[in-house]
């Protein structure tokens, strides 16, 4: 009887039986590389009940332990290493080769993790840019301001504290005591210089006696010669605006302004509040009601509603206007100060607000870009940095109730401005 399929011979050849085949009894040679194993039947497992596996009967049944094995029963190939990826018969690598699995590739997920960092903080940093720079209010055209000086080295800004009620609701003005003005005037003023040779801050009494010069009106485009008229600082922003305040200042100094930044009284109480208040130390108590200030001496935290009464506080001091410059120019130089520090630029829950509360409320030329507005910003922080000045526009005398300018210092100040050098000018007052 033969074993083998139908269709098969013992010789394998053609259907005859007579071409050469390879199996058993033939008288030809093997095919050379062929790899004859031992095969080796693996018991299987009993089943339920103890019973033994039925065993299927192979196509080498009858032949003895020597028979042709194609290698496939343990992953073998010919002349290969197995086909377990290189592993043998029993799943163990070679030796000296790892074992194969999913083991992490951490210095992969490093760098995907990496760029998906940087990819977020493109994002949000482009993101916050354009949304800070939205809400900028590009109103004033400094173009229109005629017989402009040369500029010199450094940046100048024209910071500008208006009492602007806009916005604010009846109960808000009762609690910060703007009181219910219409219009808006200028409650503080001063020039920043941003130079190679540290930031030099100088108040502008609103009380300063200065001439109005020729002027182009910034609704009506109508020339208005000059008529030698003198009248105080704060009357030139009421009569016509920002424009006719640059074209003063530019007028009376001799100093170029390169930008101007203007915030009225709720955008500066709100930036106060945003980063939970304003530490600083008050040399001398003090009381106005006009104001609402009512302070102690020694160090304090100041709140928006504080800060305001503090900035705005004139009537409590016998200097008329200049102690409360003073004020001014200590208090911004310690929100700059406060505000420009790691937990607040680094803390979104801080950084937002804060810009939002300023930006809201503050009013820059068309030029102005954020870029500009963050030197300034810094530029004020370095004012008590050590490497900064602060002073009053140095003055000689009163005249009328008008404080007039020492015209030799304030000539040599803006001409060291200019030049961009050390500042060695000194206010007496």
């Amino acid at each position: 009887m033969n074993d083998w399929p139908d269709g098969w011979s013992g010789d394998r050849g053609n259907a005859n039986g007579n071409g050469r085949g390879y199996g058993r009894g033939s008288s030809g040679a093997p095919p050379e590389g062929a790899r004859v194993m031992r095969h080796v039947q693996r018991p299987a497992p009993p089943q339920h009940g103890g019973v033994p596996p039925q065993q299927s009967r192979g196509y080498d049944e009858g032949y003895d332990q020597q028979a042709y094995d194609s290698g496939y029963n343990t992953g073998q190939v010919y002349g290969g290493q197995g086909g377990n990826g290189g592993q043998g018969g029993d799943g163990v690598p070679p030796q000296g080769q790892p074992y194969p699995g999913h083991a992490p590739n951490w210095r992969r997920r490093l760098k995907i993790g990496s760029l998906t960092l940087v990819v977020v903080l493109l994002a949000v940093t482009i993101g916050t840019y354009f949304w800070a720079d939205s809400k900028l209010k590009r109103e004033v055209d400094l173009s229109k301001v005629i017989e402009r000086p040369g500029a010199g080295e450094g940046t100048n800004y024209l910071i500008v504290g208006s009492d602007s009620r806009d916005g604010m609701s009846a109960e808000e003005k009762k609690k910060l005591h703007t009181g219910s003005a219409e219009g808006k005037r200028t409650d503080s003023m001063m020039i920043l210089h941003d130079g190679s040779n540290g930031p030099t801050l100088i108040s502008l009494p609103r009380d300063s006696d200065v001439e109005i010069p020729s002027f182009v009106g910034s609704e009506s485009g109508k020339t208005f010669p000059a008529k030698g008229r003198h009248t105080k600082l704060n009357a030139a922003y009421a009569e016509d605006g920002p424009e006719l305040l640059v074209r003063t200042v530019e007028h009376n100094t001799g100093l170029r302004i390169d930008h101007y930044v203007e915030i009225g009284f709720a955008g500066f109480a709100n930036i106060v509040d945003a980063i939970g208040g304003v530490e600083i130390d008050i040399p001398k108590a003090f009381k106005d009601k006009n104001s609402g200030a009512d302070f102690q001496a020694g160090k304090q935290t100041l709140d928006g509603e504080q800060s305001l009464a503090f900035v705005r506080t004139r009537y409590a001091f016998a200097g008329s206007d200049l102690d409360r410059t003073k004020n001014q120019q200590k208090f911004l130089a310690a929100l700059a100060s406060q505000t420009a520090t790691p937990g607040t630029i680094l803390n979104p829950f801080k950084l937002y607000p804060t810009m939002g509360a300023g930006l809201d409320t503050l009013i820059v030329d068309e030029d102005m870009s954020l870029w500009s507005l963050g030197q300034m910003f810094f530029a004020m922080k370095g004012v008590t940095g050590g490497g900064g000045t602060s002073m009053n526009m140095p003055i000689s005398g009163s005249s009328g109730g008008n404080l007039v300018w020492d015209k030799a210092k304030v000539k040599q100040l803006v001409q060291q401005l200019k030049n961009d050098e050390k500042v060695t000018v000194t206010s007496d007052r």
